[in-house]
Order: C-alpha cells, then structure tokens, then sequence
C-alpha cells in the first residue's frame, strides 16, 4: 500500500525544524546583508549555526546508534526542505557538516567514529565538517582513464600520510578561523613518490580518503595549509567553499578513512545521498518562491481593478509553479525510499537533476508573475534566483556529473528502466 501520511516522528522532524526557521533563521541576513566579504558574512552567521548546534541539528544528522538522533532518508529531506528555503547560507553550512561526516559514517572504523564525532554529538560550539574532493581544475572526469585525475596525491612516509594538492568549492572546509573544519574527508589520489597518473591504470584503484581536523592543521607548518582565496558567489553570500592548498601536509596513519582503491565508493555513497537532499533544497526554494508570488499576486491589482490572480496569464504560472513543487517533493520523497531500500541511485539521481532544474523555473516564473516589481533587491526573488541557479551546479553538477551517471547506467546491458519504480 502506498502511503504518503507522515508519521508522528515524521510531523515531529517538521516542526522542530519549522520552529528553528521560524525563530532563528527568519531574519538572519540581516547580520550579514551588509558585511562586504563573502569570508566575514560566513564568520556573521556563526552565532546561528550555534543555535543550531544546540537544537540538535548536528545530530540530526547522525544515526542513534552512534549518539545521534537522525531518522530515515526522508526524516532528513523534511528537515532540509522546512529550512533552506528560509535562509540558505545558515542551513546550507548546516547540512554540509552533514555531507562531511557522512564519509566517516560510512567507512569509518569503530575506533574513527569514537573519536571524531565527539565534538558533533556534543550539543555544543560550532564544529564544521567537509566532504573535500573537487579542485581548481574542475573533477567531473576525474576518473575517465586517460585523463589527468586528482590533482592532489598522498604519498605514505613511515607513519604519516604526506599530503599535497590544492581544492576548492568544499563547504566549510577552511573552519571559521581558516584554519581548518573540525573534521575534513579528503580525497586525493595515492602516488608513491609524487608522479602523474598513469594512463594505463584504472584511477578509481588509487583514490582514497584521509581525516584531516584542526589538530592536524595545528600539528603541521603554517604554510603547509593554505588558504587561498574565499570564492564571491553571487547566491549563498554567508557559505564559506574555499580555494585552499595542501603542501608536504602531514596526516597521522591512523587517518586513513579508506585506502587506496575504497575511496571512491565511500565518495559516491556521500555525494548520492546529498543529492537527494538537494532535491529538497530545490523543494524549499520553490516553495518561498511560490509563497511569495501567491501573496504578491493576491493582494496586488498593478492599477487594475482586481487582483492579478484573477488574470488567467498570472494564474496559469502560478498553477504551474505550484504543480513542479509538488511533483518535485514526491518525487524526492520517492528517491529518499528507494535509496534506502538499496534500489541503487537511479531515482536520486533523477531527484537532483528534476528538482534542481525546476527550482530556477520556478522563480523565472514567479518573477513573470510578480512583473519588474521582482527585480528590485528589496524583493526576494533576486537573492532566490541567485541561490536557485546553483542547484543544478553544486553537488555534481547536472550536466558535467549527474546526467553522464544516469547515461552510464542506461547504457548497462542489464539496465531494467523500472526496477526501483515499482518495489
């Protein structure tokens, strides 16, 4: 039987997170509209990530049986979706602590997971956490043979890990004080003495994954960790994704969170379920835009003698907008289940490209609707558009990452079309 009533659990999850944007997130640009850098407005909404530290957002994101209190899949697109369409910086920082543990949870051993997710299980400060693979060169083929790959390799000296490399676009990677996350995963490509990759050589055999925390960085020489540069972005103003560089970077052994040849899977599992996630994100972002061009559109007449919702043209966006957000949650709701029932990435593939791709829509016709009235800053469509037009980008992007995924599974001989359809 199909059902799509939420559980009490599930009703739980959306008002707990309804209540925090309501309450916190509501008007947290206001601490950073003003704030001229990208690096100092991510700095200004540390103040709220710690609230939702104490709320327990942390640990949402962590199963109980390490200490956490998360649900399923779909217990996390509620929570994802109630937020991101409030105010993304605060909650796109929030979940890519999420992204950056996942890693850990994983392929963590016992002993790494004890360790580690301490100070996120804590309830308290602000810990951060990073998922740290694309780099300056772009890494959408970054495993075709052939090709150049990871730029950034680790070699092994006696006990330690040898880092070196630069990466960018990973979601608080740098910390609040650049200086480094809490907790980074970072992927790279094992080299014994430093060279290329061969040609000949399957790449997904040499990719792996190592713990790098603030003790590290503090362990190392300064100039062994380097930030570069803190990215402007033009959507996500207060989302710190530097350009960072590892050089002769020393990391403990005992940090290798997969070896050689396991990195790759430990990578993907991540960066499938975020794109699921992303899927909800593009579900909050539609929703504020249609809220916002419903009212708008109930309330204004632009000098007529009714409101422009009674004008079939206003009213057929609307009608549209409201069906791809709906067609969109169910769609991501679907995604989160097959996902967890192991009926592979097909549909959370399709989740992120969907969902993503309409969100932009969405807010082009919203603006349609509202008329030049949305272009003005003091509107929110300008900074929905913005945010909304790196959906499709960010996370694998559509074109370059998620589309050629869904093409290599069509192209596989035993590819059947419906089987995570009908389970």
């Amino acid at each position: 039987m199909i059902d799509f009533t939420l559980s009490p659990s599930q009703r739980a999850v959306l008002t707990t997170a309804s209540n925090f944007a309501a309450t916190v997130l509501t008007d947290a640009s206001v601490a950073y509209a003003h704030v001229p850098t990208q690096r100092e407005r991510f700095v200004a909404i540390r103040p709220f990530y710690r609230l939702a530290v104490q709320r327990g957002l942390l640990r949402a994101q962590m199963p109980p049986s390490l200490g956490g209190t998360g649900g399923s899949l779909l217990d996390a697109a509620l929570l994802v979706e109630a937020i991101y369409g409030v105010d993304t910086s605060v909650s796109l920082t929030i979940f890519s602590t999420g992204l950056g543990l996942s890693p850990l949870l994983i392929a963590g051993s016992d002993e790494q997971k004890e360790e580690f997710l301490k100070p996120f299980l804590s309830g308290e400060g602000e810990p951060l956490a990073s998922l740290v693979q694309s780099e300056p060169g772009g890494t959408a083929n970054w495993l075709e043979r052939g090709g150049k790959g990871l730029g950034t390799t680790a070699r092994r000296e006696g006990d330690e890990w040898v880092l070196c490399g630069e990466k960018t676009w990973a979601t608080n990677s740098a910390g609040w004080d650049d200086r480094g996350a809490d907790l980074q995963c970072v992927v790279c490509r094992h080299v014994q003495t430093g060279e290329e990759q061969d040609p000949d050589r399957d790449p997904k055999k040499d990719i792996m994954v190592l713990i790098v925390t603030r003790q590290t960085v503090a362990d190392n020489k300064p100039e062994a960790y380097q930030v570069l540069a803190h990215l402007e972005t033009p959507g996500h103003t207060a989302v710190s994704g530097p350009h960072v560089k590892f050089t002769n970077f020393r990391v403990p052994a005992k940090n290798l969170l997969a070896g050689p040849g396991k990195g790759v899977e430990a990578a993907a599992q991540a960066f499938t379920a975020s794109a699921v996630l992303v899927g909800a994100m593009s579900v909050g972002i539609m929703r504020a835009a249609f809220e916002a061009a419903l009212k708008f559109a109930k309330e204004d007449t632009r000098g007529g003698a009714k409101p422009i919702l009674e004008r079939q043209s206003v009213a057929d966006l609307l009608m549209g907008m409201k069906i791809r957000t709906d067609a969109s949650r169910l769609m991501t709701w679907k995604a989160c289940q097959a996902l967890e029932a192991g009926l592979g990435p097909e549909l959370a593939i399709e989740a992120k490209i969907f969902c993503s791709e309409n969100a932009v829509k969405c807010v082009v016709d919203a603006m349609s609707a509202v008329g030049m009235s949305s272009y003005i800053n003091a509107s929110p469509f300008p900074k929905l558009m913005n945010d909304a037009l790196c959906l499709p980008l960010f996370s694998g992007g559509n074109v370059g990452v998620k589309r050629r995924q869904l093409e290599r599974l069509l192209l596989a001989d035993d590819y059947q079309p419906w089987a995570s359809t009908f389970q």
